[in-house]
């Protein structure tokens, strides 16, 4: 507007209130005079209070990568509880500012559903993909949330950890089995019977433990 010469001081004050309230507005001017402000929003999903309060439970860091200015950012992070910002992003400029937080040595779970969030997807240790998202911002990923519920997110992140922990418990007790048996058995402190039901039990120890998984409340 300022380049064409057409004087908004009438609209600073809307303008200053619907960016407060997390909205993006644009002025309208008509054979060169301003004649109104329309202000548009995203739609902030149900579950994203919860779901981010959750993920700050599991000791996440969470932070909005948008390109949106800065104010409207800042609306929107103090409804759903995000502390870190980083706004006025061009779309082309995600990829990098995900690289910028590993060279920092953090690893990065970038969370997206539009065609701008694609290579940003890509470059993150983990790609999560919004089910009701694009298609491209679905290939891009390595985990997709399906329907759209934000608190499946944390819900992903438990389990997969929980999955690791099962599987190096596996892994120990396995060994453990091994590591003990093997040398009493060697020097026929072990009947052969006795040794092939102790591995037999081995094995049935370590799906048990597997099957924990799915008593596992997320």
């Amino acid at each position: 507007m300022s380049e064409k010469g057409i004087r908004t001081n009438e609209a600073e004050t809307n303008l200053a209130q619907f960016e407060k309230e997390g909205k993006t507005a644009m002025l309208i001017s008509v054979d060169n005079e301003l004649r109104g402000v329309v202000a548009v929003a995203d739609t902030v999903k149900d579950t994203a209070q919860q779901a981010i309060q959750k993920l700050h439970e599991l000791g996440i860091e969470v932070a909005m990568l948008t390109g949106d200015n800065k104010r409207t950012a800042q609306a929107i992070a103090k409804q759903v509880g995000i502390d870190t910002i980083i706004a006025e992003v061009l779309p082309e400029e995600k990829a990098s500012k995900v690289a910028e937080i590993q060279s920092e040595g953090k690893k990065v779970a970038m969370v997206g559903d539009g065609v701008n969030d694609a290579p940003a997807l890509v470059k993150a240790d983990i790609g999560i993909a919004i089910g009701t998202g694009t298609e491209v911002a679905i290939e891009a990923a390595d985990i997709t949330i399906l329907g759209g519920d934000l608190l499946l997110i944390p819900k992903a992140i438990k389990a997969s950890k929980s999955t690791i922990r099962n599987i190096r418990q596996n892994l120990f007790w396995a060994f453990g089995y091994n590591v003990a048996g093997i040398p009493i058995a060697a020097i026929g402190l072990l009947a052969p019977w006795v040794a092939g039901a102790a591995m037999a039990l081995s094995s049935v120890s370590v799906v048990t433990n597997a099957l924990r998984l799915k008593r596992m409340k997320l």
